[in-house]
């Protein structure tokens, strides 16, 4: 196997997630996340009939929450 770079790791960053990527991010349930993001309470966009949830609204979501929960 070929040593990643750092080069290598950005170039490949995902910059949206499908809801079972972010479920399995998380750690919670495919239901539960398509749960949170029908509510609206994470953020996500619609590409045709696909949903995505950005990875960088996504860290700010879990910022908020920690924040909330202090």
């Amino acid at each position: 196997m070929l040593p990643l770079s750092m080069d290598t790791i950005t170039r490949t960053e995902r910059l949206l997630l499908r809801p079972a990527e972010f479920a399995e991010a998380v750690g919670i349930s495919r239901s539960r996340a398509y749960e949170l993001i029908g509510r609206g309470d994470v953020p996500s966009i619609r590409i045709g009939a696909s949903v995505r949830v950005p990875v960088n609204a996504l860290k700010e979501w879990i910022a908020r929450e920690l924040d909330a929960q202090r």
